[in-house]
């Protein structure tokens, strides 16, 4: 529970329906559990048969008053925002201060006027509203090539999950949002942490490190979206890359649907490499000029992976 408190916004709802909220014979974790709420200076907003809703607070307030026992406030040095391969800790994190400008859930734009409003928590990124804003423009710009020139079933009932794998501030995924799409936005571990950016315009996403097994069934997707490809993969500490383009692609492969679609954009000479591989894992592949507003130095590779078995090639 300290693990989730961590995730929830202040002033954001926790639910809870099933056991142990008012269940037979579990009446003594019902009981933990509201002590714990307690504990955590949760709000207590209704129970209604076998679920409960609190509200986290919106400041630290409360937990100078406490006197009662139980986990107490992380150090001032604790980073909430730091999650990858992070041990689970026994300490309640702090709520942001001023300096660091995180919304609250009621001082956020409502939605969906939210998803397109600069987030406060990243203005402290030099010229940020200027970038936020050209990224958002440039997406926009993206998405109409992609689905009007090189014809892509974006907007489709054949697409209906998709992955960006290098989200930065989320802006495929917010010039999708017309569409009958569900998109999991991916910051990879070792970059700018934009994660924040994508979950205060009201989407969805997770950390991941490329070069390790994305944490999804087979065949999950139906559109993977992949720009800077090989960045993915970079060691930026060391330069060369932390693991090989091949294996990330098998990956890619294993969490694509048969049918389904990739769209890769990188650098000619990464186009070249990734169509080399794409051809070896029997995906059908076409390479295309990006979008007359583009700087041209890049490419887009658009791959379909095919259907086949195993008895379809030895026969």
């Amino acid at each position: 529970m300290i693990e989730m408190d961590r995730l929830l916004r202040s002033g954001g709802y926790f639910v809870i329906s099933g056991p142990p909220v008012q269940w037979p014979k579990q009446e003594k974790e019902w009981t933990d559990l509201q002590d714990l709420a307690h504990t955590l200076c949760y709000e207590l907003v209704i129970i209604d048969g076998n679920t409960a809703i609190w509200k986290k607070p919106s400041n630290n307030s409360c937990f100078a008053l406490k006197s009662v026992p139980g986990p107490t406030l992380c150090d001032e040095h604790d980073d909430p925002k730091v999650a990858w391969y992070v041990p689970l800790k026994d300490c309640i994190s702090q709520f942001p201060s001023l300096k660091e400008k995180e919304n609250s859930l009621v001082e956020l734009p409502k939605w969906p006027s939210r998803l397109n409003e600069p987030p406060q928590r990243a203005a402290d990124i030099k010229n940020f509203l200027d970038i936020f804003k050209a990224d958002t423009r440039r997406w926009q710009r993206r998405v109409t090539y992609y689905k009007n020139v090189l014809n892509l079933k974006l907007g489709s009932s054949s697409v209906r999950n998709v992955l960006d794998m290098n989200a930065g501030f989320g802006g495929f995924a917010a010039a999708l949002i017309a569409d009958p799409v569900w998109i999991m936005n991916v910051v990879p571990a070792y970059t700018i942490n934009t994660l924040a950016v994508i979950y205060d315009r009201g989407l969805i996403g997770v950390y991941h490190d490329w070069c390790e097994a994305f944490s999804t069934y087979p065949r999950t997707y139906d559109f993977i979206h992949a720009i800077g490809i090989e960045s993915l993969i970079t060691d930026l500490s060391r330069g060369g890359n932390r693991c090989s383009l091949v294996d990330l692609m098998i990956e890619m492969d294993r969490i694509l649907r048969p049918e389904g679609t990739v769209v890769v954009r990188d650098t000619p000479k990464v186009i070249d490499r990734v169509a080399k591989i794409a051809s070896a894992i029997r995906w059908s592949t076409e390479v295309y000029d990006t979008e007359p507003e583009s700087n041209r130095k890049e490419k887009l590779l658009v791959a379909t992976k095919q259907f086949w078995t195993l008895s379809s090639i030895s026969g």
